[in-house]
């Protein structure tokens, strides 16, 4: 067989390094944000349920103290909305979104990294593609024996090629993975937000029912 991948880590290891690393991080990643982002990770259930549950004009003891038993987005979420409660309902309301953009960026942890390799792992597979064709034509001619010389170019062309399949097969899953956890962190922020928008229409129906 033409080149092998033995040999292309070899004479390319300045990119082949590099793209081992890349996709070394990239699984980590992956397998840390689906680990992260489970529903019930972010959205506690019985959280969800007694918000759901609330009456207007209800007590929300039951939640501030669901609220502080765990550590979810969805939790510190609401106790933001309760502990500003006393403000007015749109001064309220800006506040929960300041503290909600905090929670999408750490939804969105370690997104970026995906996003740059779907773009890094090709440029750097066509890079050692590049080198390794600069290398071998220009290393052509050096020799007397012209059928040697062609199967040896042609090997060298067969080892700068594994260059770009090996940034292929690291941009692919990352950008797929990439996809798919941001419509998830978006249909999970969707949830979060339409959470907080119900309990504080409950708290300041309840205050307007008290008035």
């Amino acid at each position: 067989m033409l080149g092998s991948w033995s040999q292309t880590f070899i004479t390319s290891w300045y990119v082949m390094f590099p793209l081992v690393a890349c996709s070394i991080i990239s699984i980590a990643i992956i397998f840390e944000r689906i680990i992260s982002l489970r529903q019930s990770a972010v959205i506690q259930p019985n959280l969800e349920r007694a918000i759901h549950d609330l009456s207007y004009g209800g007590r929300t003891s039951e939640i501030e103290q669901l609220s502080v038993e765990n550590e979810t987005p969805l939790s510190r979420l609401i106790r933001a909305c309760l502990m500003y409660s006393s403000w007015p309902k749109e001064e309220n309301a800006e506040a929960v979104q300041a503290y909600a953009r905090r929670e999408i960026l750490r939804l969105e942890r370690g997104l970026v990294f995906l996003e740059v390799v779907t773009g890094l792992g090709p440029l750097l597979g066509l890079l050692g593609t590049i080198l390794g064709l600069i290398r071998i034509f220009g290393s052509a001619g050096t020799g007397s024996d012209l059928s040697s010389q062609g199967t040896a170019i042609a090997a060298g062309i067969a080892e700068a090629m594994y260059c770009t399949v090996a940034g292929l097969c690291v941009a692919i899953p990352a950008l797929i993975a990439y996809s798919l956890i941001s419509r998830h962190v978006e249909a999970l922020t969707i949830d979060l937000e339409t959470l907080c928008s119900e309990l504080l229409g409950k708290i300041y129906t309840q205050s307007e029912t008290q008035e």
